[in-house]
């Protein structure tokens, strides 16, 4: 026979973290930032899941909708304020390239 938990089990299996924190939800949701260099100068890239997409977004690599729960990436200059934060179909990114 197995010991007893001390602690109740939570309902899906959900790690006990603090999900009223929005900036630990955030960092748990849609991962990690990177930094990129291309042919189109830096950039910073946050992977987004589909879970954590709730709004519908114009890419500007195809001008096609990325609907809410399609995962996808949001890329930024380092430098700056951030306004000119745009969401891109992930293949849209990789291809960009190809723009330049």
């Amino acid at each position: 026979m197995s010991p007893r938990r001390n602690a109740p089990r939570r309902k899906g299996g959900r790690s006990q973290q603090n999900d009223t924190d929005p900036d630990a939800l955030m960092l748990r949701v849609t991962g990690g930032q990177r930094r990129e260099t291309g042919p189109d100068g830096e950039w910073v890239t946050r992977s987004i899941s589909g879970a954590a997409a709730v709004k519908t977004y114009r890419c500007p690599g195809c001008f096609q909708e990325i609907r809410p729960g399609m995962p996808h990436l949001v890329a930024w200059r380092p430098y700056g304020d951030g306004e000119d934060r745009r969401h891109w179909h992930s293949s849209c990114w990789r291809r960009r390239a190809n723009l330049f």
